[in-house]
């Protein structure tokens, strides 16, 4: 048998139209996008504001970084006068967290320490963060000798005893800022390196990067520009833990005497007096100490936000 096509003509398209009614959809076209298309870092904000606890997270820190630069000056009191005939004194509305032992007001301290604190943290972070990335990058990229060298010299620094290597610093470089933030930042950026180096060895392999290698652009210029941006998601859940990491670990060597030396000031010196006086005065330990939790726990809160919004087995 002869197999015949049926075809429908236009005719009998226009007369199956009239058999039907457009309702809602007048003006509109099937090949129009109906949503806005949004960039990675627009849906990654779009989820990461879906997250109830990290919005949270992220208020919490606003409002004590406010409260640390703002509260100085809106309570008037200077964190270095000394009244000796104020001393250990409960709040009150002239000196809203009490005096220490000296008769200095405990707000402000708390507020010019808390300064001092997450700055030792963010500059930590940011030492971290620059010299894990580029290294975990190079020794990816190139593999070989290079790798070698970069993973065993890692492997050294990541032996070495955290608090010696802090007491030794500190006797040699003399307890300062500076010498906090080189003691606590010297091993930091190793599990950084090794993080970056796992994620570099999958990543290199992709068409991008050897286009750009065939197109005879240079490492630095590959590590920079096709590298880094696309571990980025990774390293900046890195940073949110890493910086409450850091005002912790502050605080610890300042409560054991190596940290910022007087009459500077930070959360963990402030605990150290406050320790002191538990028995008859907690309120002096009590302050300081909620301000570390509070401060911890917004960057915790961030932190896991940020890891759900860059996930991409959850993006919808």
């Amino acid at each position: 048998m002869e197999m015949v096509e049926k075809r429908t003509l236009p005719q009998e398209n226009d007369q199956l139209d009239d058999q039907f009614e457009r309702i809602g959809t007048e003006g509109l076209s099937g090949e129009d996008i109906g949503e806005k298309s949004l960039t990675y870092w627009a849906d990654v904000w779009r989820r990461f504001r879906s997250n109830k606890l990290a919005i949270f997270g992220l208020v919490l820190l606003i409002l004590v970084v406010l409260l640390l630069f703002v509260g100085p000056m809106v309570s008037g009191q200077n964190y270095q006068k000394i009244e000796s005939g104020m001393k250990n004194q409960l709040p009150s509305k002239e000196h809203w967290f009490g005096t220490d032992d000296m008769g200095r007001d405990l707000f402000t301290r708390v507020c010019v320490g808390g300064r001092v604190s997450i700055y030792i943290g963010l500059c930590c972070t940011l030492v971290m963060f620059v010299i894990g990335s580029l290294l975990g990058a190079l020794a990816g990229l190139k593999g070989g000798l290079v790798d070698d060298l970069i993973m065993r010299f890692c492997e050294f620094l990541g032996n070495l005893p955290y608090l010696i290597v802090v007491v030794i610093l500190s006797v040699v470089l003399g307890r300062s800022t500076f010498s906090l933030i080189f003691a606590m930042s010297l091993t930091a950026w190793v599990g950084t390196t090794r993080m970056v180096r796992g994620q570099i060895l999958q990543l290199k392999e992709q068409d991008y990067v050897q286009a750009a290698r065939a197109l005879g652009a240079s490492t630095g210029r590959i590590i920079l520009k096709h590298l880094l941006p696309n571990t980025m998601g990774i390293i900046m859940v890195d940073i949110t833990m890493a910086v409450p990491g850091f005002i912790f670990s502050e605080a610890f060597l300042s409560y054991i005497g190596l940290g910022v030396r007087p009459p500077e000031t930070s959360w963990g010196a402030l605990a150290s007096s406050g320790q002191m006086q538990l028995m008859f005065y907690p309120h002096q330990l009590f302050f300081p100490c909620v301000m570390i939790v509070l401060t911890i726990l917004s960057f915790h809160l961030i932190g896991d936000g940020l890891s759900d919004a860059l996930d991409p087995k959850l993006r919808k």
